[in-house]
């Protein structure tokens, strides 16, 4: 199962295996209806005592990536993610009429210190050949601590409303892709994946482009509320649920593949980066709408 998705073309086992029916790479074992074996030799057990020519393989892992192991995992890297930020928003200090930028100041360092961290583990994550457990959950604790002071700025700028919509926005983007993808029976073809990932890639780049003008005071607003803002959020939003699809169909080759259940964290962390992507846009599309 060949991608061209930066988070799983660097695991080994969506990489392992011959083609099947429809042209895509399976994992070894698929399809068959016993535990066979390694080709590696170390790999073997020696059966039960008396029992000769009975091997049987060592485990690699606690069993296959299943459907159950992937909602979990998403569901436990989702609510780190939201206890980090609701932590974070309840300790940083009340945004008033009165605030100043110094009583500001933590909220801006958690801001930028979970962006950054988040950003950088997330790059880490992506291209790591084997996942990592940790490694994630340390993402979701960075991420939802910049989420966290985001979502605070935005609450006393443009309303209560802002950010309680976003959040609802993005679980029924969730559930509405989920369906489509279901219901309709959508395939993700090369051509799909190839004209994501530039965009996504794309879409990094320009926001590093105006944090770099941002540092001489000469940004653009590409990423702003505004109305060139919009057309980045939109195209955000966009972008996110083409995402979604993408991680959609990856849980699904991989389930049918029985990759290792390990996996799962992959498909969890791959799925928290696509709904924080449209949360974050739906978020600025909102605060457009809201903005006196």
């Amino acid at each position: 199962m060949q991608s061209n998705n930066p988070v799983f073309t660097r695991s080994e086992e969506f990489q392992r295996g011959g083609a099947n029916a429809y042209g895509n790479q399976t994992y070894a074992g698929n399809g068959s209806s016993y535990q066979g074996y390694g080709t590696d030799p170390s790999t073997w057990g020696t059966g039960e005592p008396g029992q000769p020519g009975t091997p049987t393989r060592a485990p690699e892992s606690s069993g296959p990536m299943t459907i159950d192991s992937v909602v979990q995992k998403t569901g436990i890297s989702l609510g780190v993610v939201i206890v980090a930020a609701l932590a974070t928003w309840i300790l940083t200090p009340e945004i008033t009429t009165r605030t100043t930028n110094e009583d500001l100041g933590g909220l801006i360092a958690a801001m930028t210190i979970g962006s950054l961290g988040a950003f950088a583990l997330s790059m880490v994550n992506s291209f790591k050949r084997v996942i990592s457990p940790a490694l994630v959950l340390a993402f979701c604790v960075l991420e939802g601590v910049a989420l966290g002071a985001l979502s605070k700025f935005f609450d006393a700028q443009f309303g209560d409303g802002v950010v309680s919509g976003a959040v609802i926005g993005t679980f029924a983007a969730f559930a509405g892709t989920l369906t489509a993808y279901k219901v309709l029976n959508i395939k993700v073809g090369d051509k799909f994946r190839k004209f994501v990932v530039a965009a996504v890639f794309g879409m990094i780049g320009l926001s590093l482009m105006e944090l770099v003008l941002s540092m001489f005071g000469a940004e653009i607003g590409l990423f702003g509320v505004s109305g060139l803002g919009m057309v980045t959020a939109v195209a955000g939003l966009v972008l996110g649920v083409f995402m979604l699809i993408m991680d959609f169909d990856f849980v699904e080759q991989g389930v049918a593949n029985r990759l290792p259940e390990r996996e799962s964290w992959r498909a969890a962390f791959a799925m928290t980066v696509s709904l924080v992507w449209i949360y974050t846009n739906l978020l600025r599309i909102l605060a457009f709408f809201n903005q006196d």
